[in-house]
C-alpha cells in the first residue's frame, strides 16, 4: 500500500532556490494530483548572507498555488534543527523527501533526520542532486557522511551521482530520470518570443541559462565564440546570456572586451522569473552547456520540454541525458571542441534534431519519480 502521507524537505517558496525550489514544489504538486498529502518543510534560512552570491534569495512572484510550504529550517542553528526534526517526528509521516546538493546542509538535514528516525515509522528518501560538489571545500566528505547515515535509500538522476554515492554507502539506491520541467508554459512561436528581445527570425540563436558558476563554463563558450569570429564566418550566431553571476561577472565582462563580443550578446545577467522563462528558450535555435563538470542539469529538461535542441559537453550526466545526434550535439570541454560543434550544428545539423527531442523527452516523467518514492525498494540495488 502506498504511502499518503509525506513530507518534502528542501528549498521552496518564498525561496528562489533556482531548480531545486521548482523542483520541489512540482514533485509536490504530483504528489497532490496522486492524492498524497503532501507537506514541504522549507528553509526559514537557507544560506547566511556572506554564503549567498546571488543578489535575493527571496522570489518575488507569487506563491505557487494548493501548496502547503512550512518556512522553519534555520541551516546554522542547531537549537532550530531540533525544534523541527522534533514537529516531524511528532507528525509521523509515511515517507520523509529529503533533497541533498551541499555539504553545508549536512549538519541541519543530518540531524533532522537522526530525530525523525526515532518515531520508529517515517522512511527517508533522499534525492541526490550532488554527492561530491562542484566547488570543493576542506571538510566536504565529513558533512556529507553525516548527512547520509539516516537516509534509508537513494534516488540519483544521473549515472555520476549514483557513482559518488556508491563511494559513500551501500544503501539502496536508483537512478530515475530527471522529469520535465513543465510549470514554466508551452513553448510560442520563434517569432513572438524574439520580438521580445528585437531579434530578427533570421538570426542564428543560441542560449547560455542558469546560475552563472564557474564549473559551467560560460568563459569556455565566449571563447569558442571568439574562435568563430577568427574563422571569419559570415553568420556568426548571437548569444542570449540568461541567469544570474554566482561568481566573479568582472572576469566574464573582461573576456567580453577582450574578444570584443559585444554586438553577438543579448546579456540578461540576472534572475530569470519564472513567466520569462518561455521567451528564452522559444527564441533560441539551440542551447549551449558547455560545462566544466556536470551531475545532471535541470537547464536539460528545460530544453526538451521546450523542444529545443542542445549542444552539451561530454562530462558527467550531460551525454547520457543528450544523445549524440539525437536530440544534440555532444564535444568535449574546451573552446575548440565548442566551436566546431556550433558550425556543425548551424551548418549541418539544426533542423534535425524534432524527431529526437519528441522520442527523448517521453523518458521524462514525474509519475514515474512518484512511483519510485513512494514504493519501497529498500533491497533494489539495481539501478
Amino acid at each position: 500500500m502506498p504511502a499518503k502521507n509525506i513530507i518534502i524537505i528542501g528549498s521552496a517558496y518564498p525561496l528562489r532556490g533556482g531548480g531545486i525550489a521548482t523542483f520541489n514544489e512540482r514533485l509536490a504538486q504530483e504528489f497532490n494530483r496522486e492524492n498524497y498529502n503532501v507537506t514541504i518543510f522549507s528553509f526559514s534560512l537557507q544560506y547566511p548572507r556572506i554564503l549567498f552570491p546571488g543578489s535575493s534569495q527571496y522570489s518575488s512572484e507569487p506563491p505557487p498555488a494548493d501548496l502547503n510550504i512550512i518556512s522553519a529550517i534555520n541551516s546554522v542553528n542547531p537549537f532550530n534543527w531540533i525544534k523541527v526534526g522534533r514537529k516531524i517526528k511528532k507528525l509521523k509521516p509515511d515517507i520523509v523527501v529529503v533533497r541533498y546538493w551541499l555539504p553545508f546542509m549536512g549538519p541541519s538535514l543530518g540531524t533532522i533526520l537522526r530525530i525523525i528516525k526515532k518515531n520508529k515509522h517515517s522512511e527517508i528518501v533522499c534525492i541526490a542532486d550532488n554527492i561530491i560538489p562542484h566547488e570543493k571545500r576542506p571538510g566536504d566528505n565529513l558533512l556529507t557522511n553525516y548527512f547520509l547515515k539516516p537516509v534509508d535509500r537513494f534516488i540519483t538522476m544521473s549515472e555520476k551521482v549514483f557513482a559518488d554515492l556508491k563511494k559513500f554507502t551501500d544503501k539502496p539506491a536508483k537512478i530515475v530520470a530527471h522529469p520535465l520541467y513543465d510549470n514554466f508554459g508551452e513553448k510560442i512561436s520563434k517569432g513572438t518570443a524574439r520580438q521580445k528581445f528585437n531579434i530578427s527570425s533570421d538570426e542564428n540563436i543560441m542560449l547560455f541559462f542558469g546560475f552563472i558558476r564557474k564549473y559551467k563554463g560560460l568563459d569556455i563558450l565566449l571563447e569558442a565564440m571568439s574562435i568563430l569570429k577568427s574563422k571569419g564566418l559570415s553568420n556568426i550566431p548571437k548569444l542570449i546570456i540568461a541567469g544570474e553571476f554566482y561568481g566573479d561577472e568582472k572576469y566574464y565582462n573582461d573576456l567580453i572586451s577582450k574578444f570584443s563580443l559585444e554586438k553577438y550578446l543579448i546579456l540578461n545577467t540576472r534572475f530569470i522569473s519564472d513567466k520569462e522563462v518561455k521567451y528564452f528558450f522559444s527564441a533560441a535555435d539551440v542551447v549551449v552547456q558547455p560545462y566544466r563538470e556536470a551531475t545532471q542539469s535541470g537547464v536539460t529538461p528545460l530544453a526538451y520540454h521546450f523542444e529545443v535542441p542542445m549542444i552539451v559537453t561530454n562530462v558527467g550526466g550531460l551525454p547520457a541525458l543528450v544523445p549524440n545526434h539525437v536530440s544534440g550535439l555532444v564535444c568535449e570541454p574546451n573552446a575548440e571542441s565548442v566551436a566546431n560543434a556550433i558550425i556543425n550544428f548551424f551548418s549541418n545539423e539544426k533542423t534535425r534534431f524534432n524527431e529526437g527531442l519528441q522520442m527523448e523527452k517521453k523518458k521524462y516523467s514525474w509519475e514515474k519519480l512518484v512511483f519510485e518514492i513512494v514504493n519501497n525498494q529498500k533491497n533494489d540495488l539495481q539501478k
